[in-house]
């Protein structure tokens, strides 16, 4: 993968229809552009990341065998996971929230749609630790609308965010 594609800039990032816009910059910049290419056989196939540092083998997800290789599904899960929990803990911060810990559980389901139509689901199980119900509700509210993720499938997915306090 050529070093060109890894610059910044060259990924739009302008808001689609119906996405938040309120604040936002007439043309965003990204400021980081990850790369990474599929080969193989698709599901059954292997992804890299152009700076190596994720080099892996696919699988086709199956609920009946436990299969020794990732499948793409568990990858979004990890990226959602991994993007809300920050927005989460910086939604926090923004709110001036004491915020001990958070963690974030993301379940991501797919199955077919329609005929040849497959679909995604999202199931985000946050858990807020030192806050209240009311006030880790109020954060999650927040980290919904600041974490790029959530911003993505907005209104092309099912995600349901379930926030539980200890």
């Amino acid at each position: 993968m050529s070093e060109q594609t890894q610059t910044a800039t060259d990924v739009d990032i302008t808001p689609g229809e119906g996405a938040e816009h309120s604040g936002a910059p007439k043309h965003p910049k990204a400021f980081y552009t990850a790369e990474a290419r599929a080969t193989g056989d698709g599901r059954n196939g292997r992804v890299a990341t152009s700076d190596g540092l994720l080099d892996l083998d696919l699988v086709i997800p199956n609920p009946i065998t436990k299969p020794k290789k990732t499948n793409p599904e568990q990858l979004f899960a990890s990226g959602f996971a991994a993007c809300f929990n920050s927005a989460f803990q910086g939604a926090a911060k923004l709110l001036k929230v004491k915020l001990a810990e958070s963690e974030v559980t993301a379940r991501v389901g797919i199955g077919p749609v329609a005929l040849n139509r497959f679909g995604l689901g999202v199931r985000l199980t946050v858990t807020a630790v030192g806050i209240d119900q009311e006030t880790a509700d109020r954060v999650a509210e927040k980290a919904e609308l600041m974490c790029p993720y959530s911003n993505a499938t907005r209104g092309n997915i099912p995600v349901e965010i379930e926030v539980r306090v200890k």
